[in-house]
């Protein structure tokens, strides 16, 4: 629970230690003292998400050792990521984009009209319309793939050495369908309530139970192990968040009153408890609109899925094509893709746990404010990104072997899975874009087609270029094609979100992310120097983890990138207050 929805705080302690009886009061305006800052409530919230990110990250690089470990790079490992098609589909639609993109923006309106005293409770009106629904759907959708499983399999790799294990394993994952869906509607809601911890555990229980479901059951059902254990974990994710959303539910305004972060509005009174504040109105920013047309309507939710199905289908166009060539291309690219993409998602918990409040600022109609975040945003998560992208690029094979060599992975498997990494980390600052460009796009109450059209035009580039690169190329063509292509989606959505959602500076931000490209060049130069001069891949990536992210921070200092200079600001700061 944050210090907004709670009351809590320092300076809200104090004034709350004794708290006097209820008051009804007239509502003559007064200046606001009680909730924290914002950027505080952010800074938390966000340092929460990273711990509980990270910590799913490292569960997840467990995973795939384990995986590598006991199956390694082969026939059995392909028709398992086959299988894995499915979950990654679905997670990507129904949790990370978009259902998070359609519903954050729905409970926070819903939230919004609360707050301004609508009956019956917007909340619970808008729970009650969508989630029976939504469980109908996805159990409909999950009975299809069980049984659809043969033609799949097919679809997505035809002329895969062990077929039959493909089919097994996808009828396994197909049960993430419905436990995927009830994951992402939770994890909307809470974001919205600003309720952010249990959102952030569900990667750690899910990669908990893969673990333990494919150690204990490997040795009985080989890779299908694997396949129990994704369904095994993604039941464990409903369950981390089901308690915190049942309690957010449950709360309900007495006696026609609405309860919003210590104050209660009353038809223009205000009754006071020590914390709550003399408002003239409800504490909101511009006028809330009297209802959303649509919230969850076809219009609406057409241009999300569009938009994050053709995102997803990369990997879709990468197995696809890489299904013809030698057993265990699949388990290279999936490896290679694992780790590259472990800086990505860690910048992209900026925006996530931001999402709620540029949702907010582009309802509300503060442009400003909605502007102001979503540039911090990008160039946060370049800083992000672009470090992590130079460490990447520049010790590959030590975390390559660091990671996976043991077992059935062999040096000849780091090897191959390093040098694909590589040309992975070319596209991860446009991964990066598009997944931070999209929010804003999708925060509107009309529903805008462009992302969509966006990420379809990336598309076309990805399986058009893969499909005349496989063949000179193999799988390091296939890689080069999805950076392009995300990159390409990524310039337009930046050219595109300053016209027609959020007027961000677009130069302005091109200019910053220039900047710390620049710098993670001159950061991985020297880590691609210093790499071969520390014997052993422990001491070497270790040693790599401080001097790359320290060369990028100086030569970032030295390009006078903003966000650079801003948290160096930040933290002498914070130094000098701690002393």
């Amino acid at each position: 629970m944050n210090e907004t929805a709670t009351g809590t705080g320092p300076r809200a302690a104090a004034r709350t230690a004794v708290p006097p009886p209820p008051v009804a009061v007239h509502t003559p305006p007064v200046p606001q003292q009680g909730p924290p800052r914002l950027g505080k409530v952010l800074a938390r919230a966000a340092a929460i998400t990273a711990a509980l990110t990270v910590a799913g990250s490292v569960l997840g690089l467990v995973r795939d050792q384990s995986i590598a470990h006991l199956f390694g790079a082969g026939s059995d490992s392909d028709a398992f990521l086959i299988s894995w098609t499915v979950p990654e589909m679905a997670s990507t639609l129904l949790i990370e984009d978009a259902m998070a993109l359609v519903l954050v923006p729905a409970f926070s309106h819903a939230l919004a009209r609360r707050a301004a005293g609508e009956h019956p409770d917007p909340v619970r009106s808008l729970v009650s319309a969508t989630l029976p629904r939504l469980l109908v759907l996805l159990g409909c959708t999950t009975g299809l793939l069980v049984l659809g499983a043969p033609v799949i399999v097919e679809l997505l790799a035809p002329g895969l050495a062990e077929p039959q294990v493909a089919v097994q394993c996808t009828r396994l994952t197909a049960l993430t369908v419905l436990s995927f869906g009830v994951t992402g509607y939770l994890s909307a809601a809470l974001r919205a309530h600003r309720s952010y911890l249990p959102p952030a555990t569900i990667y750690v229980a899910y990669n908990v139970g893969i673990i333990v479901t494919m150690l204990v059951l490997h040795s009985l059902w080989g890779v299908r192990a694997a396949a129990a254990g994704v369904a095994a974990g993604s039941v464990l994710m409903v369950l981390a968040q089901l308690p915190a959303f049942v309690r957010h539910l449950a709360v309900r305004p007495s006696g026609g009153e609405t309860v919003l972060t210590g104050q209660t509005l009353l038809k223009g009174k205000t009754l006071l408890n020590g914390e709550a504040l003399l408002t003239g109105k409800a504490p909101l920013t511009g006028a809330v609109p009297a209802a959303r047309p649509a919230l969850l309507g076809l219009g609406v939710l057409a241009p999300v899925l569009i938009f994050t199905v053709c995102r997803q289908s990369q990997v879709l166009v990468e197995r696809f094509l890489a299904a013809s060539l030698p057993a265990g291309s699949i388990s290279h690219l999936n490896y290679a893709q694992k780790v590259a993409q472990v800086p990505m998602m860690l910048s992209l918990m900026i925006c996530t746990v931001t999402f709620p409040v540029v949702a907010k600022a582009v309802a509300d109609g503060e442009g400003d404010q909605a502007r102001r975040r979503v540039e911090r945003d990008l160039a946060l998560a370049g800083v992000v990104v672009l470090a992590g992208t130079a460490v990447v690029v520049a010790y590959a094979p030590q975390i390559i072997e660091v990671l996976f060599q043991r077992g059935a992975f062999s040096a000849a498997d780091t090897a191959t899975t390093a040098s694909i990494m590589r040309v992975y980390a070319l596209g991860l600052l446009g991964q990066c874009l598009v997944g931070a460009l999209g929010r804003p796009f999708f925060s509107t109450v009309r529903p805008t087609w462009f992302p969509a059209a966006a990420m379809a035009a990336g598309l076309l580039v990805n399986g058009v270029a893969g499909a005349l690169a496989v063949g000179p190329w193999g799988v390091y063509g296939i890689t080069a094609s999805n950076a392009l292509g995300i990159t390409v989606t990524a310039v337009l959505l930046l050219r595109g979100l300053g016209s027609r959602v959020v007027s961000i500076h677009v130069r302005g931000v091109a200019l910053t992310l220039a900047r710390l490209s620049a710098a993670a060049v001159a950061a991985c130069a020297v880590g691609l120097f210093a790499a071969p001069l520390i014997p052993g891949a422990v001491a070497s990536l270790a040693a790599g983890c401080l001097l790359v992210p320290g060369v990028f921070a100086a030569a970032a200092l030295a390009l006078r990138a903003p966000e650079i200079v801003g948290l160096l600001d930040l933290t002498k700061r914070r130094f000098r207050h701690v002393r």
